[in-house]
């Protein structure tokens, strides 16, 4: 309960569209992440790709985390019928390290890779934050009667609460049509106190993973395509 409780006061902070489907999610089982920023180049069109590459781009002691990331990531993708694989898994941990933009591209390009979705972990920090005895997240107003919206409000405030030290998980992924080298689509996600890394990747893969299939970022046409 203490997590969803947390979960409910970051809610607050976004606006009426996002706090909508946010309450959705912790009615349905207090999922520990949410989508804070997307953005998806202007006129872009979608077009169909063979085979997209998931990138964790994190530490070296985040090496677990990371495999679990793109794992999930590139599972997603495929039970949506789209062609991925994971980075980790094909090059291994530290294939790109001091390798130019020019080798890397044609590294990617020589295996057939012409899309690439990154994961990186821009941040991560502890908080601490009040949790109240009583969750309130609508407004009460009483039907406008002053004195009984205070006394309400005054029982509300004089309950007792908690605090409690949360771990919050900052994301970013950015999807990169290799055809072009453009960025077509880029989202930034928190992650909230998660019940373990393997309940984080699951539910980070399929936000992601919803989020690109409703912005229309990759065609229908790529889908159920056969591994290369």
């Amino acid at each position: 309960m203490h997590r969803c409780n947390a979960l409910k006061l970051l809610v607050m902070k976004y606006n009426k569209s996002i706090v909508l489907s946010l309450s959705v999610l912790v009615l349905l089982g207090c999922a520990s992440s949410l989508i804070t920023t997307t953005w998806i180049r202007p006129n872009h069109q979608p077009r169909s790709y063979s085979k997209i590459m998931v990138i964790g781009i994190m530490r070296e002691s985040d090496r677990c985390l990371r495999e679990k990331m793109e794992n999930h990531l590139v599972g997603d993708l495929k039970d949506r019928g789209y062609n991925a694989v994971s980075a980790l898994a094909v090059y291994g941990q530290q294939s790109f390290k001091d390798m130019d933009s020019l080798a890397a591209y044609n590294k990617l390009r020589n295996d057939s890779v012409d899309a690439v979705l990154t994961i990186v972990l821009l941040n991560k920090k502890k908080e601490t934050q009040f949790i109240p005895a009583r969750a309130h997240d609508q407004p009460y107003t009483a039907s406008g009667r002053l004195w009984v919206y205070y006394n309400t409000m005054h029982s509300r405030i004089e309950d007792s609460g908690y605090f409690e030290t949360v771990t919050k998980y900052f994301w970013e992924s950015n999807f990169y049509d290799l055809a072009n080298r453009e960025l077509d689509y880029s989202v930034q996600t928190e992650s909230f106190e998660p019940e373990s890394a393997n309940r984080l990747a699951h539910e980070y893969g399929l936000l992601i993973v919803n989020s690109m299939v409703k912005s229309q970022l990759v065609s229908n046409e790529s889908r159920n395509l056969k591994p290369l």
